[in-house]
């Protein structure tokens, strides 16, 4: 492992832990669970979404749990599927970030926000200009970044195709390469985060990683030997993606992160007493 990584970025999320749980989450709850998060010093937290009730139910209060949320040094990112969410989330100055699920197979694209690839492009040039006059950043999930199940074309290339064709077009702050339905290996890691940190230097390329357990060291070494540096995660490793195909396979964990990165004295900036806390109280919901 390399010696030189002087820190690794951490965008905690819990929206994506608690999105497909069936059993309604009082917002109370919640908000007491984020400011836990607020406390911990993740460079990133993906608190909430702005999308249809009927789609995500369980994220239909974000907008009353971001009145509820304290001040922090944590920027807060909200999950947007159009330019209707995109406007309604640009309404508040404490987002920082809008993160638009782009993916590389149209399949799951439709099956995601409803939209072909036409109409994706129409609805992010909306969304671009919302985020450009509300001074939002937009942060593009590659979706199915690691392959998928619906035979669709995919490749390494097919991968890098699409960023090429969205940095081309549209202002994006940074990418978030996907693995959606778990089916990444070290290989297609390390080669898929080399491949676009070395042709994108421009950008910076997350790992938001959906993991079998036990899977979890092999995948974060492969993606830090890619380039990789920002990783998002979340506590006990709840959550995945409910508009995927197969069951939902759970995000990469937080506290897997933070033991590999102990094992290889890899920087990152948590506050562990925080942090503990932040986990006792997750257990209250999940």
């Amino acid at each position: 492992m390399e010696s030189n990584i002087s820190n690794i970025a951490i965008t905690e999320c819990p929206r994506d832990a608690m999105q497909g749980m069936p059993v309604w989450i009082p917002t109370e709850q919640k908000i007491k669970y984020l400011n836990s998060l607020l406390n911990c010093g993740f460079d990133v937290l993906d608190f909430g979404s702005f999308v249809s009730p009927k789609a995500i139910p369980q994220m239909k209060d974000s907008a009353l749990v971001l009145e509820g949320l304290q001040e922090s040094s944590t920027q807060l990112l909200a999950i947007i599927a159009n330019g209707r969410g995109a406007l309604e989330a640009s309404k508040y100055e404490r987002i920082t970030f809008l993160g638009y699920p782009y993916s590389v197979s149209e399949t799951f694209q439709l099956r995601n926000t409803g939209a072909n690839f036409e109409q994706t492009w129409i609805e992010l040039d909306q969304i671009t200009q919302t985020a450009q006059q509300h001074n939002k950043k937009l942060r593009i999930y590659l979706s199915m970044g690691f392959g998928n199940p619906y035979q669709d074309q995919w490749s390494e290339e097919v991968v890098c195709d699409a960023v090429e064709k969205l940095s081309s077009r549209f202002d994006i702050a940074q990418f978030a390469l996907s693995d959606t339905i778990g089916c990444a290996t070290p290989e297609i890691t390390r080669n898929l985060f080399s491949l676009l940190v070395n042709n994108f230097t421009q950008y910076h390329f997350a790992a938001h990683l959906h993991v079998v357990r036990g899977k979890e060291n092999a995948l974060i070494a492969a993606a830090i030997e890619g380039g990789c540096r920002h990783f998002d995660t979340a506590i006990g490793g709840f959550g995945g993606c409910p508009m995927a195909k197969d069951e939902l396979t759970g995000n990469l964990a937080t506290e897997a992160l933070l033991d590999y990165l102990n094992q290889h004295q890899i920087e990152n900036k948590l506050n562990r007493d925080e942090f503990d806390t932040a986990r006792q109280i997750s257990t209250t919901i999940f």
